[in-house]
């Protein structure tokens, strides 16, 4: 099983642009501004360039951490991965890794489960760490429901791409 980096760099790609249709003032953008409390004016200033160049690489550290969501096959790995003799070919560690990956290497290894396993980290990690930010900044629930319904459709397309191309 190898590491695909390409893929980890694509799947980065997918905040930004779904970023770029959420946040559209025809779509969410407007009542985002209106809930976070900014305007037009305020967003046009900053470092565009740094700004969407940091967002690029935390999503490539996002990518990075939920391949480990979504590709079940890496806890298996990780599981052996101290194991003397797993990486010697041939050593019985290593025939039976590679025999089970053999065997069971494709399960869950659709866009479909990533998506699921996507949709379950926004849900149980993205949520609760947005809306307990925003309860703490005074911030709406419709803020919170924003933000969360952006997140929520980008993990879970990342955990699609992830779970079928990596």
């Amino acid at each position: 099983m190898e590491f695909n980096l390409l893929v980890i760099a694509l799947a980065a790609i997918v905040p930004m642009v779904t970023g770029f249709i959420w946040y559209n003032p025809k779509v969410m953008g407007a009542a985002w501004m209106r809930e976070a409390g900014l305007t037009e004016d305020q967003l046009k200033g900053g470092n565009m360039g740094m700004i969407f160049g940091l967002s690029y690489v935390f999503s490539f550290l996002l990518a990075l951490g939920i391949s480990s969501i979504v590709v079940h096959q890496y806890h298996v790995q990780s599981i052996l991965m101290n194991e003397p003799g797993i990486t010697e070919q041939g050593s019985d560690i290593n025939l039976y890794f590679m025999d089970f990956l053999s065997k069971y290497g494709e399960n869950f290894r659709t866009f479909k489960h990533g998506v699921l396993h996507g949709f379950i980290a926004s849900v149980l990690v993205v949520l609760p760490i947005l809306a307990t930010n925003a309860m703490f900044e005074r911030k709406s629930f419709k803020y919170i429901w924003i933000n969360t319904g952006y997140w929520a459709i980008t993990i879970s397309l990342m955990g699609g791409v992830l779970c079928q191309w990596l």
